[in-house]
């Protein structure tokens, strides 16, 4: 199938690669399908693209890229949504926000994060309870001296 995008135009969609939120994404609970792409090979980033509204589209990355110590306590009913409780079927990705007019300041929502069952293409966004996450995570961490405002 072939959407029209915002970001990239036209794009032809595999019918196998389209990935369904059936609660959607929070705060667009009507975008169900979606389809996540590298940004450019070697990134970390990828592109989460929906093809219910071809101008919405979010900039992903693994969390454990930021933080590599980042885990997830699985609810039982979220392991159901999912339709797996195998951990290797499992791929967490967090939504990037990144701002126009300084992209060194982007930050990582790992407060919500995305699980997704990739055997399934099954997704659901999460809050974590653990209190441990922020949805304003930095992506880039500053050394003590700039984030005081001086330099070395």
């Amino acid at each position: 199938m072939e959407i029209e995008t915002l970001r990239f135009g036209k794009i032809n969609v595999q019918q196998d690669k389209v990935i369904t939120f059936p609660k959607g994404i929070l705060g667009f609970s009507s975008r169900k399908k979606f389809i996540l792409f590298p940004h450019s090979e070697n990134s970390p980033f990828f592109w989460l693209q929906s093809i219910d509204d071809g101008e919405l589209a979010f900039v992903t990355m693994n969390p454990t890229l930021v933080e590599p110590d980042f885990n997830l306590d699985l609810a039982e009913d979220l392991a159901e949504d999912l339709q797996t409780s195998a951990p290797d079927e499992l791929e967490v990705m967090c939504i990037v926000t990144v701002p126009n007019d300084h992209p060194e300041n982007m930050t990582i929502n790992m407060l919500g994060p995305i699980i997704i069952n990739t055997a399934k293409k099954l997704a659901v966004q999460v809050i974590s309870t653990s209190g441990k996450y922020s949805p304003r995570h930095p992506v880039i961490r500053k050394s003590q001296d700039e984030a005081e405002g001086q330099t070395p």
